[in-house]
């Protein structure tokens, strides 16, 4: 990069980074209302949603028939995760945790708020809620083991009575779907990338392996004569896909038929339409949905106009069939619920009501780039440009969790704010992310980690020989497993980036699979490696090992209720670091737990991470000397 240049991209920091001190605390516009988990009453007439509108994740109810204001039902002080409404429309069963935590209960009340309940879960366990069996007030859910605490063990629970019928157990266990009749039950288990599906028959107490092999993908439902099951799965597959079993046949994949597939294309999801005579398909096209109409008899496929917005994370008919009700998101907009007409129509915006006003130059979106790793291997990532920039400027490069996620142009508050003070971000899917196929998320299992790590040095590299940013003024930065990738890289790198931010990520798997909730740690094992006998290897891929290497300043970031990635892997590094002399910054969240939801957190989490960011990426003078 040549001095007129840089002195173009530092003027034009400088400009930013004035602009943000005005501002500051002003970061409101990026304080929007974000809707998740939607469903719709039987009748239709109201939508169940959980909010943060009030600060928090709470469960409003939106009336649809008749004009007026959101409601909030009352569940008490914790947050709440997803809702699910009863078929009979009687009941609303709903996952909160405990402190904003990872530990979970799930809860029944009436939509008029009466008679509210702990259905399961206790306060040192966790406990979720999947599916209704059809027609009337029976749930799926899963309860941590009290003599297992590493599984979970799965019912049908009458939420009238209180009655439970086990169902199966193991590690990550959840019902999939229950058969019309009640008699059948799928439930899926097994750790990460190594699950499998039961055909549970409940009268005659047996069971039955629906999939050939593990998969990453699996997930089912029953057709409406439950002589069918349709298949949402990877296993013997490179990408996911739909298929349909015969629930009396000898097996799969023998006995399956291919109902809908893409070559080099995952499927997401898919909604069974109330009549049986067709699905719709979610598919996940370089990280942009795409919806697609399959009829289940001929075969005959249909494209659906794309929604307005990037990412459908949620997928469901309603109960006449005449519409979709869409979870979505885009780079450009929080998530929020779209009712989407079928036949195609425009579609009409449920929650929130009206999109933020957003000022003139925000948000941004992001172009997808691509290149190769040292190895040949093809990655891409997202790149989040500033409003008016021009050639390099400073960068922060940001890692996704998972790693089984994908980075997607989803609605993110902090690239936003880095955006408005001058910091691009390139937001990459380096090995181990979803959505390339099953060679691609396995990529980095066990000692194959190390690959992934070398990804992070070729991304920067590869930011740099592209002209987009200088290698003087580079970041690193990721949320839980993107945490420990931060780290790792930045110890295995050392001069490779400028500043740091690792949020909620591990740095010594020992102490992480001592201290994690069991039920996590035993689903983490065929990912990261058994503590016991993969010790020696888990230590090498351990960054505090090796934190003496680290020479750039650390913002490390953690939720005090965090049991998932616990607080002592926040505490161990910040101490191993103080203890070599060095000043990490460290910032604890009181109120959350492993996911940063709290509007009051987020806005400290935001100031304070942007803070740290231009102090160390936008000072050219300084950089410069």
């Amino acid at each position: 990069m040549n001095a007129a240049s840089f002195e173009d991209a530092g003027g034009f920091a400088r400009q930013r980074r004035a602009r943000l001190a005005a501002e500051l605390p002003g970061l409101d516009w990026l304080a929007a209302e974000t809707c998740t988990s939607p469903v719709l009453s039987p009748d239709g007439s109201t939508l169940a949603v959980v909010s943060d509108r009030d600060g928090t994740p709470r469960l409003w109810l939106i009336p649809l028939a008749q004009p007026g204001p959101p409601r909030r039902l009352d569940t008490g002080e914790d947050y709440v995760r997803m809702v699910a409404w009863s078929p009979d429309g009687e009941w609303l069963c709903l996952t909160t945790a405990l402190g904003g935590g990872e530990r979970t209960l799930v809860r029944a009340l009436h939509p008029d708020g009466s008679d509210a309940r702990v259905v399961a879960g206790t306060p040192a366990g966790v406990a979720s809620i999947s599916c209704w069996q059809p027609g009337g007030h029976i749930v799926g859910l899963a309860e941590s083991s009290v003599t297992d605490p590493t599984t979970l063990n799965t019912y049908a629970v009458d939420i009238c009575s209180g009655r439970r019928r086990y169902l199966a157990s193991g590690p990550a266990a959840r019902v999939c779907a229950f058969s019309h009749d009640g008699r059948y039950a799928v439930v899926r288990l097994g750790a990460r990338g190594v699950r499998r599906l039961l055909l549970i028959d409940t009268r005659a107490g047996s069971s039955a392996d629906l999939l050939g092999a593990d998969a990453t993908v699996a997930d089912a439902c029953f057709a409406r004569d439950d002589r069918m099951i349709y298949l949402h799965t990877d296993a013997d597959r490179e990408f996911a896909a739909l298929l349909a079993l015969p629930r009396v046949a000898a097996g799969y994949p023998e006995s399956a038929a291919l109902v809908a597939a893409r070559d080099g294309i995952e499927l997401e999801g898919f909604a069974l339409e109330p009549t049986g005579r067709a699905v719709v398909a979610v598919w996940n096209v370089e990280g942009h949905s795409e919806l697609e109409l399959v009829e289940l008899a001929g075969g005959q496929r249909r494209a659906l106009p794309a929604p307005p917005a990037e990412v459908v994370t949620g997928c469901a008919f309603t109960q006449d069939g005449g519409s979709l009700m869409l979870a979505v998101e885009s780079s450009t907009e929080p998530p929020h619920v779209l009712r989407y007409p079928l036949p195609p129509a425009e579609p009409v915006r449920l929650a929130p009501a009206l999109a933020p006003p957003w000022p003139p130059d925000a948000p941004t979106a992001p172009e997808l780039h691509r290149w190769r790793a040292r190895d040949g291997l093809k990655l891409s990532g997202w790149l989040y440009r500033p409003a008016g920039a021009l050639g390099p400027v400073p960068t922060l490069v940001w890692l996704h969790g998972g790693p089984e996620a994908q980075e997607r142009p989803t609605f993110n508050p902090l690239y936003q704010a880095l955006l408005s003070c001058g910091v691009a971000v390139f937001a990459p899917n380096v090995r181990g992310s979803s959505g390339f196929g099953r060679r691609f998320v396995d990529a980095d299992v066990h000692r194959r980690r190390f690959a992934a790590i070398d990804d992070v040095a070729d991304v920067a590299g590869y930011l740099v020989d592209a002209g987009l940013t200088d290698p003087t003024a580079i970041g690193c930065a990721g949320r839980s497993y993107g945490g420990y990738l931060t780290v790792a890289a930045m110890v295995r790198y050392p001069t490779l980036f400028q500043v740091g931010v690792d949020v909620c990520g591990i740095t010594d798997f020992e102490t992480f699979f001592a201290h994690a909730e069991p039920w996590i740690a035993a689903a983490a094992v065929s990912r990261y490696g058994d503590p016991q006998r993969d010790a020696a290897l888990l230590r090498e891929l351990s960054p505090i090992h090796r934190v003496g290497q680290l020479s750039a300043p650390l913002l490390v970031v953690h939720g005090a209720q965090d049991t998932n990635v616990p607080t002592i892997q926040a505490e161990q590094l910040v101490a191993a670091l103080r203890a070599r002399g060095a000043s990490p910054d460290y910032l604890v969240l009181p109120d959350e737990g492993h996911e940063i939801l709290g509007a009051p957190s987020r806005a400290v989490y935001l100031r304070e991470v942007v803070r740290w960011l231009i102090k160390h990426l936008l000072d050219v003078d300084e950089r410069s000397a």
